[in-house]
């Protein structure tokens, strides 16, 4: 089963008419990752036709307000709805903090369990039995995190084994192991092939830095803020902390990335034309670079 993509939110620090704050879904074989909680995703899930109580594991890139304000609401509703799995939250460096404060600010009559990670360095944190989770630390002006899923490799039988080979011993060398069928030994290395699992990197809010670089090497899919044009507003995106679109573009290249989806524009580029300067400056550096829109969906 392919990872599947919604993009449930693409607006940078506000909502607007047509855009909700920054939530990305992630489906995968039994798991359903939320990508951050901005404001309103709840009533983006609706639309989307996704269900909170699907929802497994959420990973925060950082705690400021257009990326998390979605959380109260959200498991509010995962309580009233009896959820009934431990909901797995993962953030940067002050997340129990900021999750205790948020429980006591709001008043939930339901329990919801939870657990909480924080995640402090660079590299793997999370290894499940299909896809395995890195982060690393960006440059913001607090704590922030790009997250890198990888699916992981599988060994495949070969067509011309299926036919010919029972399937408890079709299974024995998809363990690696080697059979013997008719007399005859059979390697796994001979009747099998790895089958290369994808990579999907989410970058959120950072300036440009070589963890960019890191997070993003050989990704199927980059998705990442270009916030300000470069030709015009570069000064802006040091002061606040933000891509330009040239710099997530050199960074999809030099990562090696094979697609490349732009998000979190400001609103100064609202109108489509201004928009579409921001992803044209961006093609200049990758030409394989898109505009992630709300509601859209990916196979990865």
């Amino acid at each position: 089963m392919e990872p599947k993509i919604v993009f449930l939110g693409t607006s940078e620090a506000t909502p607007t008419a047509k855009k909700g704050q920054i939530a990305i879904f992630l489906k995968y074989m039994g798991e359903n990752l939320l990508i951050d909680c901005g404001e309103g995703t709840q009533r983006q899930m609706k639309i989307a036709g996704v269900s909170p109580t699907s929802i497994t594991r959420i990973f925060i890139t950082h705690w400021h307000g257009d990326h998390i304000l979605g959380l109260p609401g959200l498991i509010q509703t995962l309580a009233l709805n009896n959820y009934s799995h431990v909901l797995k939250i993962y953030g940067p460096r002050g997340t129990k903090r900021f999750m205790g404060l948020m429980l006591r600010l709001f008043i939930f009559k339901q329990k919801l369990k939870t657990e909480i990670h924080e995640i402090d360095k660079n590299g793997k944190f999370l290894d499940c039995r299909d896809f395995y989770m890195e982060a690393y630390k960006m440059k913001h002006f607090t704590p922030c995190l790009a997250y890198r899923f990888v699916e992981k490799d599988k060994r495949k039988i070969k067509q011309g084994f299926i036919k010919k080979i029972p399937g408890k011993l079709l299974g024995q060398l998809q363990k690696g192991k080697s059979i013997r069928y008719k007399g005859k030994k059979i390697t796994s290395k001979q009747a099998t092939f790895f089958k290369h699992g994808k990579k999907i990197v989410f970058i959120l809010d950072t300036l440009y830095n070589e963890n960019c670089i890191k997070a993003a090497r050989n990704a199927d899919v980059l998705i990442s803020e270009a916030t300000f044009l470069d030709s015009e507003h570069s000064d802006k995106a040091r002061e606040r902390g933000h891509l330009t679109a040239k710099q997530t573009g050199i960074i999809a290249k030099k990562a090696k990335v094979k697609e490349l989806y732009i998000l979190h524009i400001s609103q100064r580029y609202a109108n489509k034309k201004k928009e579409q300067q921001i992803v044209n400056e961006a093609k200049k550096q990758f030409k394989k670079t898109k505009l992630a829109e709300d509601f859209m969906r990916i196979k990865v």
